[in-house]
């Protein structure tokens, strides 16, 4: 299969740079990485690709079993790095693709060197000594409203999910994104998502490892942050100025900085 079709891979930057690999978030695309892209095409070869069932992947390419549990995901950015001979690549994931990132560098520790994981939560759901922001009737309430209506769930949950309530126009953006999405394939990966459990892999890590947390976030409290930052030896913690779990939007230069920063500390 022609993987770059297949996830709409997109390659850009500066050749003879160090590789960083974007990836994007449940309901979203590699477009939610263009006020990224700037801060990094003068020094690193940068690879954009969309998830299959998001953006402009190849619809096709879909099975429902593969992309039930967050390691068909993983298998995606692999296949990846394989077809373009990735080594020690920087992998940048929002939100579920932090996790989607730990398992890929478990799977293949030759392609992945480094790790930026910006507002990710191994898990969503509160647990006995652990506070993932919602309770198992909540994760249950929004997976059934998103199974009855997913366009209205999607205006209902983007805002809220970008925060920045002065700022209509980015909950606009990614209502937008979601609603882009087949209702169908969002909702196995809305599941695959909300209902994971990757405390666990954390362990796993074994690369330089960027946690980005914002000051206000309501899908990844900063709590969640915390548990990461610890949970992976070594890792550096950074809670950005910023409020809402997309802070590659919302506010942008405060993470190019963050990012940038921890990129040049590994040359």
């Amino acid at each position: 299969m022609d993987i770059v079709r297949r996830n709409n891979v997109t390659i850009t930057g500066n050749p003879q740079g160090p590789t960083v690999v974007l990836a994007h978030g449940f309901g979203c695309d590699q477009n939610m990485w263009r006020l990224t892209v700037p801060a990094l095409i003068q020094d690193y070869r940068v690879i954009l690709f969309d998830y299959v069932g998001s953006g402009r992947s190849d619809p096709a390419a879909f099975f429902e079993d593969r992309y039930a549990s967050l390691d068909g995901y993983a298998r995606d950015v692999v296949e990846i790095c394989e077809a373009l001979d990735l080594r020690d690549a920087v992998f940048v994931g929002h939100s579920v693709s932090a996790m989607i990132g730990v398992l890929a560098a478990a799977a293949a520790p030759e392609r992945i060197g480094a790790l930026v994981m910006v507002a990710p939560s191994p898990r969503y759901i509160d647990d006995e000594g652990y506070l993932g922001g919602f309770s198992a009737p909540d994760i249950d309430e929004l997976l059934g409203s998103l199974d009855l209506n997913y366009l209205g769930w999607s205006a209902a949950m983007a805002p809220m999910i970008m925060g920045n309530a002065d700022r209509p126009e980015l909950g606009e953006e990614l209502k937008n994104s979601f609603c882009a999405t087949d209702p169908e394939m969002a909702r196995v990966f809305a599941r695959t998502t909300f209902l994971s459990d990757s405390r666990d892999d954390l362990k796993s890590v074994q690369v330089p490892t960027l946690v980005l947390e914002c000051m206000q976030d309501v899908i990844a409290p900063r709590e969640v942050g915390a548990f990461v930052h610890q949970a992976i030896p070594g890792s550096t913690l950074v809670t950005l100025d910023a409020t809402g779990h997309c802070p590659h939007l919302s506010a942008p230069e405060a993470t190019n900085e963050a990012i940038t920063s921890f990129l040049a500390g590994l040359r």
